[in-house]
């Protein structure tokens, strides 16, 4: 399916009713397979990864052994740039990729071939349930995915899980023309090539499509959590205890 002319859609308000074809119980499994082998290549560009992981993991990894939770991991691959920093600077570290989706799991221990994280196929609440505090909680491209409620709920949970001196970070997309545009041109002239047969071209511009904008995420945010952008179009949902 070819992609939209971001002039012939409107961006003025989120788009909850699109769903992202990645998502469907009945994805096609080698699709679905390609996209989770491609994140990687997307997220270094678009996740600000570098960004997070010296703002606020570092910081905390100074203060000896760190717990890292990546909620909604998806294919992994930002749980496994988070382990490998912190192996490469001698850190001793335990990171946790959850996700609700057994296909993501299975797929991100397939491609775990050092052993860097421990997989999980659990909720957030389940995870509270079992009370065991994290440093660092985050969650990459997941806000949109959710109802109202079920964002009330993440959040809440992520609070709950975020160890004193800890932070719970969540990005994603920020909505705009600007974004529908830049994702649209970065990713046409291999749309045929890198990727082909995935979803990461389709449903990135739907993921824009359901994000939210600074204000919006603001308005819908609990008391103790702050938005913040970054560039390039990135909303960052913090809630943050003090560090030690």
């Amino acid at each position: 399916m070819s992609a939209e002319r971001g002039s012939a859609i409107d961006l003025r308000r989120r788009a909850i009713d699109l769903p992202e074809r990645m998502d469907a119980d009945d994805a096609d499994p080698e699709m679905l397979a390609r996209t989770y082998a491609r994140f990687p290549y997307v997220n270094a560009i678009l996740a600000g990864r570098r960004g997070l992981h010296s703002r606020e993991i570092d910081p905390r990894a100074r203060h000896g052994r760190i717990r890292v939770l990546d909620i909604g991991c998806g294919g992994g691959d930002i749980a496994r740039y988070v382990a490998r920093r912190l192996r490469r600077d001698g850190i001793r570290a335990e990171v946790i990729g959850a996700d609700i989706d057994a296909r993501a799991v299975r797929w991100a221990s397939d491609a775990d071939d050092e052993g860097l994280v421990r997989w999980r196929c659990v909720s957030s609440a389940q995870l509270v349930a079992e009370g065991e505090p994290f440093d660092v909680v985050l969650s990459n491209h997941v806000l949109h995915h959710l109802s109202a409620p079920q964002l009330a709920d993440l959040l809440d949970d992520s609070t709950r899980l975020t160890a004193p001196g800890g932070i719970a970070v969540h990005s994603d997309i920020a909505r705009s023309r600007t974004a529908y545009a830049l994702f649209d041109a970065l990713t046409r002239p291999i749309a045929g090539t890198l990727l082909k047969n995935s979803f990461i071209r389709e449903d990135g511009l739907l993921s824009i499509r359901r994000s939210y904008t600074a204000a919006e995420l603001a308005a819908v945010a609990p008391p103790g959590w702050r938005v913040q952008r970054r560039f390039p179009s990135r909303l960052l949902l913090v809630h943050a205890g003090h560090l030690y």
